[in-house]
């Protein structure tokens, strides 16, 4: 501390003083209590047995006061211990009393008083910058009013989810606290770092846009947001966003062009001025506590890259309807995002702590925090795709291979709009645009396996992907590890197909799949709605001709149409297991009987086979045929 100025320091042992003198006035448990309050930044009102025990001698009015007082010099600490710990000082020794008499009791009352009637009236005479206004003065009426679906429109036209419904919620609406039991008791660190949170939005809905801003700013501690940068990807209104930003920390940065939601966020991300980023969508509600836990991971190591649970915003209602907590993100060999179920083996490796965060291979990419130095170190987002679609599986292969991990902390909610389309177009195409994405992506990190997704999406094979060189230099410059590893290590769910294999994966006929309902060995199989999580619906046609689900094999024991086929276990050259594909790979032939799987039976006792025709019943494809 030699020729440093020790001020700070000295600030923060006052600071921590006054605290502990205030919690002298309570008994021990009340006085456990608030700390837990205190740091938990649950500031809004105190609790029921502060200022209402006459043991203490305060008044109602006077606990209000008091926690007014209380909370203010709380928070005037957590500032305070921000600076101090850039002096490295070790004589900071919390709740000392080293200093001044602080069993006066009477006289801290008196100074009670005095201060938070000061703390009231400073509070409501923060200069705040010129043209800036506090969230809940902003005037959310003459905002959304000028955009609202006038009678006899489409609600849904404009932003694909029911904007009607959007616009009758007050800015700052209740939601329901959909966290564990355990994430509502737990504490938090009281030294996070700060955020900078970026919103990128194009034609959004006034409503939902001006919901999530209050949202972050309503449930989040105050010293913790840094900034909300609004970045504007040239929406066709300027006022959607210029508007917004008269809210106190609100920043709006406006594209002169549409750029997309990538080249957008990297814009936020330049012009944040905090340490850490938050990425938020323009149709979200964050829920109570939820910034904490995501700082705190980021804070105790800088390559983690962390996503909150993502509750579902009803597209037509607007409900508010809690998640799975037993969710990962993945996808299929298609490479589009999908969640996995936890194994049966994960969910009970989690009883003993529920809330402990989520290895995740994928995150969706809409919600996410990250260290912004390690952001830029990683290498941003590819600035070369457009619009929207592939960035999330590209930055989530890019920090696992890189040396970074992704997870899912359940303590953190953040409730997100789930539209089934989108509502702006893309330049050529939405179909177009999300397979050079994806290109991009698979061509840059998955090595030899980038052929399974061209077996899945064979059309993409035509999609130009443009120049990936650099992004290629990048991966070298990393030193990342082969996408092997990511499959051994973060993904072993997701199913390799076989070097026997020529197709693989679900067998779908229309919105069913054929699935083994469970069965074993002898059972029968049926169809079921796909859901693309594999398990029951994962089969693969090998060299051999077998139809294999593990090391079971679809068995014709009667050659005659209309029999049943079973489940049994393969056998080499075991005729009555033998198919191929026919007509445009669209059917599956019995070698043996030369009858075609059929599913016209599956109702009344499960899939039979049946003279070859045109039914529908009789069409099949697998999800990636790898003769193409």
């Amino acid at each position: 501390m030699v020729g440093r100025d020790r001020r700070c320091p000295q600030l923060l042992v006052r600071a921590l003083q006054r605290v502990e003198a205030r919690l002298r006035l309570l008994s021990g448990s009340e006085s456990t209590q608030l700390l837990q309050i205190l740091g938990d930044g649950m500031w809004s009102e105190p609790p029921a047995s502060f200022g209402l025990n006459s043991s203490n001698g305060v008044s109602h009015r006077g606990a209000r006061l008091g926690w007014s007082a209380l909370r203010s010099q709380w928070e005037g600490f957590t500032v305070l211990q921000d600076r101090a710990q850039s002096f490295g000082s070790e004589e900071l020794v919390l709740f000392s009393s080293t200093q001044g008499d602080w069993n006066d009791i009477d006289s801290i009352k008196k100074k009670d008083l005095h201060h938070s009637r000061g703390d009231e009236k400073a509070q409501s005479m923060e200069t705040l910058p010129p043209g800036k206004v506090r969230w809940p003065d902003f005037n959310q009426e003459a905002y959304v009013g000028g955009t609202m679906v006038r009678s006899g429109q489409d609600p849904y036209a404009r932003n694909k989810f029911n904007q009607v419904e959007s616009d009758k919620l007050r800015m700052d609406r209740s939601i329901p606290d959909t966290r564990h039991d355990q994430c509502q008791r737990k504490q938090w660190r009281v030294d996070l770092p700060a955020t900078s949170v970026v919103i990128t939005f194009h034609n959004e809905a006034r409503s939902a846009l001006l919901r999530t801003v209050v949202s972050v700013l309503k449930r989040s501690p105050p010293h913790l947001i840094k900034e909300i940068i609004l970045v504007d990807d040239y929406s066709n209104d300027p006022e959607d966003g210029a508007l917004l930003g008269k809210i106190e920390k609100v920043r709006v940065l406006r594209n002169d062009r549409r750029e997309g939601l990538m080249r957008s966020r990297v814009r936020g991300a330049d012009a944040a001025q905090a340490k850490v980023l938050t990425f938020l969508d323009s149709h979200c509600e964050c829920n109570e506590r939820w910034l904490e836990p995501l700082l705190e991971r980021v804070a105790e190591d800088r390559t983690r890259v962390v996503s909150p649970i993502i509750d579902v915003i009803n597209m037509d209602n607007f409900q508010y309807v809690g998640a799975s907590a037993d969710l990962k993100g993945g996808f299929d060999w298609n490479l589009v995002f999908k969640w996995d179920y936890m194994t049966p083996e994960q969910r009970r490796s989690r009883q003993g702590n529920p809330v402990a965060p989520i290895k995740t291979p994928m995150i969706a990419g809409g919600l996410f925090v990250m260290d912004k130095l390690y952001f830029e170190e990683l290498g941003k987002y590819d600035m070369m795709m457009d619009v929207w679609g592939g960035e999330n599986l590209e930055i989530s292969f890019r920090v696992w291979q890189c040396g970074g991990s992704l997870e899912i902390i359940p303590c953190s909610r953040v409730g997100h709009v789930f539209r089934k389309q989108h509502p702006y177009t893309f330049p050529g195409g939405s179909g177009t645009v999300f397979a050079r994405n994806t290109r991009r992506a698979a061509e840059v990190w998955m090595d030899e396996f980038k052929h399974f997704y061209y077996a899945a999406v064979p059309s993409a094979r035509n999609v130009p992907y443009g120049n990936i060189q650099s992004r290629l230099e990048l991966r070298k410059k990393l030193g990342c590890k082969p996408f092997k590893w990511y499959l051994d290590n973060v993904y072993p769910e997701l199913r390799v197909p076989d070097h026997q294999d020529i197709a693989f994966g679900a067998l779908q006929q229309g919105t069913n799949c054929l699935d083994t309902l469970g069965h074993f060995a002898d059972g029968v199989v049926g169809i079921y709605e796909c859901h693309n999580a594999g398990g029951n619906q994962e089969w693969a046609l090998t060299k051999e001709k077998s139809v294999k689900h593990m090391d079971l094999c679809l068995t014709v024991v009667d050659r005659s149409p209309g029999s049943l086929i079973r489940l049994q276990g393969c056998r080499e050259n075991d005729s009555r297991q033998k198919w191929e594909q026919i007509e445009g790979n669209s059917k599956l032939r019995h070698v043996g009987s030369n009858l075609c799987l059929d599913s016209r039976t599956a109702k009344s006792g499960g899939l039979s086979v049946e003279v070859c025709g045109p039914a529908l019943s009789q069409q099949w494809k697998f999800s990636l045929n790898l003769q193409q």
